[in-house]
């Protein structure tokens, strides 16, 4: 029996994902994570914006593509908001977000098949996406993720280490919905950091918020034995009345006296963000704010998109701004946030850095620095190795460089 298991949105979709995967093969099955054939298809849904939620409704006509007669079973954030949008003919089960054993379970009830709990998840050669916790209490005013993954809640040091401990990959990435929020048996983010400060695997943490950016937190993080310095440090406004409008409890001042902190600690860091443009509240003022402050916190790169309105958030009742507006003004953010990452390419020219070897493409083997910048050298390179490598320039979606040796 084959599964196809296609999974929208965020990190934790898929580390979810992957350990429903893992749970399958265990049970005999066959898995894929792409479209294509399969007598069963499990579709791991997105919410975060009603683009996302779109999608998510057509996932169900996609695989019904490649097999009509299949069952469809549907799980995560868009079927945690509104099961009902998934009730069409081929929809086999309905599930949320929140437990995504259930569509392992609700498989084997339907094929045979005995559930012991989700497995770890599947790894890839390079890399490994460890979920240390689930929920966010944050309520920001434009995200519905609270209403639907529920309250913080997060694993043991003791459980995570272990899954480190059976990584058989170089790299691995802490990631959850809001990993800041990190705390078990009285210990928080820094100290799950001294915990893993043995541990010989590159650690790279997921988006964090700025109250975890503490001398503390860096002075654990300086005690690791290889560290991958990118903090994704999600802003979502360089003003301070938009951020106040999203409840997001800090001003454009006290995020640039974190960014300083961070490369006080990590003069290389590569500080990547979340903007959003277009939040009902935002004049051109406060958009140029979040211009300006592209140059100013020294981005390494943005993810930026516009303001998506979801109904039962606070902002929700807010008026939206117009679409012409909102497109206009991404247009120029992704045009700053070009710019940004161009100037933090070219800064490490003739510097040496440590690539992980991915890909393998077009006489190119690519991968990613710890600062994550993205490395094109010539030749074909060994999946997993870790090399030192100079920068020759930009390249791609990237930077050219040359390999001097493995590490």
């Amino acid at each position: 029996m084959k599964a196809v298991i296609f999974t929208l949105g965020c990190k934790v979709n898929e580390v979810e994902s992957a350990s429903v995967a893992a749970a399958l093969q265990n049970c005999g099955w066959q898995v894929s994570g792409e479209l294509g054939y399969a007598d069963i298809y499990i579709l791991n849904t997105c919410a975060v914006t009603r683009e996302a939620e779109k999608k998510s409704r057509q996932l169900v006509a996609r695989a019904k593509k490649y097999n009509a007669n299949a069952k469809i079973f549907i799980c995560g954030c868009a079927s945690q908001k509104d099961s009902g949008q998934f009730g069409g003919k081929g929809v086999f089960y309905v599930g949320g977000a929140r437990n995504k054993g259930e569509v392992v379970e609700a498989v084997l009830r339907e094929y045979g098949g005995d559930f012991c709990g989700l497995p770890y998840p599947i790894q890839s050669k390079t890399r490994a996406f460890i979920k240390i916790q689930d929920g966010c209490n944050n309520f920001c005013s434009y995200c519905i993720i609270p209403y639907l993954r529920g309250r913080e809640k997060s694993r043991s040091i003791g459980d995570i280490c272990g899954e480190i401990a059976q990584c058989n990959c170089p790299e691995a990435v802490l990631t959850g919905i809001n990993i800041s929020s990190y705390s078990h048996g009285g210990e928080g983010l820094a100290g799950l950091m001294r915990a893993l400060s043995n541990q010989d695997i590159r650690i790279r943490l997921g988006s964090l918020e700025c109250s975890v950016i503490t001398d503390g937190f860096l002075a654990a993080l300086k005690g690791l034995k290889d560290f991958a310095p990118q903090f994704h440090l999600s802003l979502q406004s360089g003003s301070t009345a938009v951020l106040k409008a999203m409840n997001r409890h800090y001003t454009r001042e006290q995020y640039l006296e974190k960014c300083a902190l961070i490369y006080k600690y990590f003069p290389q860091a590569a500080i990547t963000t979340d903007i959003i443009c277009g939040f009902p509240t935002e004049t051109e003022e406060d958009f140029e704010e979040s211009l300006s402050i592209i140059g100013a916190a020294r981005f390494a790169r943005v993810h930026a998109f516009c303001f998506s309105p979801r109904e039962g958030t606070a902002a929700y009742r807010l008026k939206d701004l117009p679409a012409e507006v909102k497109r206009e003004r991404l247009s120029r953010l992704m045009r700053a946030a070009k710019e940004a990452e161009s100037q933090y390419v070219l800064s490490f020219l003739g510097k040496k850095l440590s690539f992980i070897a991915e890909e393998q493409k077009n006489g190119y083997t690519s991968g990613y620095t710890g600062n994550y910048i993205k490395v094109y050298v010539n030749g074909n390179l060994a999946a997993g190795k870790k090399y030192n490598v100079t920068i020759l320039g930009e390249y791609a979606d990237g930077a050219l460089a040359k390999t001097e040796d493995e590490i």
